[in-house]
C-alpha cells in the first residue's frame, strides 16, 4: 500500500493545508493500492507563491545551466526507471511491458530532445535595429492525465523548466504515484528551490484554482475537451495563455495500394495499445468499401491475437483505468450494436476468463457510417471502428468530419499519393505509413486544442516575444 501525505513545494516536502488526502484503485484488482494527499486552493497559493518568489534567479541562468540541470534530472530519472513502471502498472493498469518501456521510455525521449533544442535554441535575434528577445513566460501550471502520465508530464515540464519558466504540476488524481516519483527525481537533481512544485488532487480542490489564479502566468492541459472549455472560462478573467491538448477521433486512410492485411493488423495492434486509451488513437480506419470484408477479416484475426489480463503479466492488454470509464466504453460498444453497425470481433462485458478487473474485450465494427455514435465520439477504449469510402476525395471528405483534428495516418505504398492525401486531412499531427519523431509538433486543430508541444515547438508557448526597438545604432542596423 502506498502513502504520499506530502507535496513538494518551495524545495521542501510539505504537509497539505487541509490535511485531506484520497485513494487510489488498482484497475486489475479493484481493490485500493494507496492514498495520496489532496490539496486545496491554500496548496495552490503556497506553490504558485514558491514559483513567484524562483522565477526571477531562475529565468536569468544561462543556457548551459539549465542544460546541465536536464542532464542531472536525466541521470535521476534513469535511476528511478523501474520505480516509475511498476507505479504505472499499479495505478494505470499499464502492463509490464509497456510501463518499462513505451510509457517510460517517452519521458527519457522527452527529455534528451529538450536538452538537444536548448543547446541551439536562438533566444534573440536582430532584425535591423530592432533586437527580437524570446522571455520566459512566467509561473506555468501543468494539469496532466492518468493515460500517458510520464508522457505529458515531460512534454510540459522540461520545456518550461529549459526556457526558465517555474512550475506548478498537478497529475491526475487518477495516477498521482509516478507524480509524486517524478517530484522525488527533481528533489534529488538538485531542481533550486520553488523551480518545480507538485500539488495532488482533483479538479475542483486544485485544478480550478491553479487555472484562476492571478500569479499563474500560463495554463497547460491535456484531458477531456470538456475538462478544456472549463479550464479556459476560469483563466479568462486573468487573460492568462491557455494552451491544450484535447480529445480526438482520428482517422487512418488504408490506400487501395497498401498491403491491407498487414497494415490493418498493424492498425488494430496500435489502437489496442494501452487499452485503447490515447488521445491520438487512429479509432477511425477508413478503407476502399470493396475491400471491407478483407479488412474486417484482417482485423478479426489481429484482435483475437491479442491477450488480456492481469497486467503484472506477459499480456497486450491490461484493464482500463477506472470503473467509470469501463462504464463509458460499455455504453458506446453498446451503441455501436443498436446503430446496426457489424461486430467483427469482442462487445460488451469483460473477456472470459475475467470477473475482476476493469478489463474490456479487444472490440472491432465493420460497416461503420460516419454518423454513428461510435464514429464520432470519442470511446477511448480498445474499440476500432472500420468504414468504407468510395474514392480518395471521399476518404478526406469522412476524415475531415469530425469535430476533432488531432491526427492521422495515411497508409499506402505510393509514397507521392500518400502524401498528397496527408497534406489534406485537417488536424495538427499526420502520419505517412506510421511515421514517428520527438522532434514533430504535436497537438490539434478544432475541439482537439490548441498550441503545440514536442520539439522545438513546444518551447514556444512558454516564451513571451519583446520586441526592443532602436537596439542598434542606425549606422549598424543593416549589419
Amino acid at each position: 500500500m502506498r502513502e504520499y501525505d506530502k507535496f513538494y513545494i518551495g524545495g521542501a516536502w510539505v504537509a497539505p493545508a487541509g490535511g485531506q488526502s484520497f485513494e487510489v484503485v488498482n484497475p486489475a484488482t479493484e481493490q485500493v493500492c494507496g492514498t495520496v494527499a489532496s490539496g486545496s486552493a491554500a496548496d495552490v497559493d503556497r506553490a504558485v507563491a514558491a514559483a513567484r518568489a524562483a522565477f526571477p534567479a531562475w529565468s536569468a541562468t544561462s543556457v548551459g545551466e539549465r542544460v546541465e540541470l536536464l542532464r542531472a534530472i536525466g541521470a535521476e530519472y534513469g535511476k528511478r526507471a523501474g520505480d516509475l513502471a511498476a507505479a504505472l502498472t499499479e495505478e494505470m493498469g499499464a502492463p509490464s511491458a509497456l510501463a518499462g518501456g513505451f510509457q517510460v521510455d517517452l519521458g527519457a525521449g522527452h527529455l534528451t530532445t529538450a536538452i538537444e533544442i536548448l543547446e541551439t535554441f536562438s533566444f534573440e535575434e536582430r532584425r535591423g535595429a530592432t533586437l527580437v528577445v524570446k522571455e520566459p513566460i512566467g509561473v506555468c501550471g501543468l494539469i496532466t492525465p492518468w493515460n500517458w502520465p510520464m508522457n505529458q508530464i515531460a512534454v510540459k515540464v522540461f520545456p518550461a523548466l529549459a526556457t526558465g519558466c517555474t512550475t506548478v504540476l498537478k497529475p491526475s488524481e487518477q495516477a498521482p504515484f509516478v507524480g509524486q516519483i517524478f517530484a522525488e527525481i527533481l528533489a534529488a537533481a538538485g531542481v533550486p528551490a520553488g523551480v518545480f512544485n507538485l500539488v495532488q488532487g482533483d479538479g475542483p480542490g486544485v485544478g480550478v484554482p491553479l487555472s484562476r489564479h492571478p500569479d499563474v502566468d500560463l495554463i497547460s492541459f491535456t484531458g477531456s475537451t470538456r475538462a478544456g472549455i472549463e479550464i479556459a472560462r476560469n483563466a479568462a478573467p486573468s487573460v492568462k495563455r491557455v494552451t491544450q491538448e484535447l480529445g480526438g477521433k482520428s482517422p487512418n486512410i488504408v490506400l487501395d495500394d497498401a498491403d491491407l492485411a498487414a497494415n490493418v493488423g498493424s492498425a488494430v495492434a496500435t489502437i489496442m495499445t494501452n487499452s485503447g486509451q490515447t488521445c491520438s488513437a487512429l479509432s477511425r480506419m477508413l478503407v476502399p468499401r470493396a475491400r471491407m470484408d478483407e479488412a474486417s477479416e484482417a482485423a478479426r484475426r489481429a484482435a483475437l491475437e491479442l491477450t488480456v489480463g492481469d497486467p503484472t503479466g506477459d499480456v497486450a492488454l491490461g484493464p482500463v483505468v477506472s470503473a467509470a470509464q469501463f462504464d463509458k466504453i460499455q455504453a458506446l460498444i453498446q451503441h455501436g450494436i443498436d446503430e446496426g453497425a457489424t461486430l467483427v470481433t469482442g462487445g460488451t462485458g469483460r473477456p472470459d476468463g475475467l470477473s475482476k478487473g476493469y478489463y474490456v474485450r479487444p472490440t472491432v465494427f465493420a460497416d461503420v457510417t460516419n454518423d454513428m455514435t461510435i464514429a464520432r465520439e470519442e470511446i477511448f477504449g480498445p474499440v476500432l471502428t472500420i468504414l468504407g469510402y468510395d474514392s480518395l476525395d471521399h476518404a478526406v471528405e469522412i476524415a475531415n468530419d469530425t469535430e476533432y483534428g488531432l491526427a492521422g495516418n495515411v497508409a499506402g505504398a505510393d509514397l507521392e499519393q500518400a502524401r498528397a492525401v496527408a497534406r489534406r486531412i485537417r488536424a495538427g499531427w499526420v502520419s505517412i505509413n506510421d511515421a514517428f519523431d520527438f522532434h514533430c509538433p504535436f497537438g490539434g486543430y478544432r475541439k482537439s486544442g490548441n498550441g503545440r508541444e514536442w520539439g522545438e515547438f513546444g518551447f514556444h508557448d512558454y516564451l513571451e516575444i519583446k520586441g526592443i526597438l532602436g537596439y542598434a545604432p542606425p549606422d549598424e542596423a543593416g549589419s
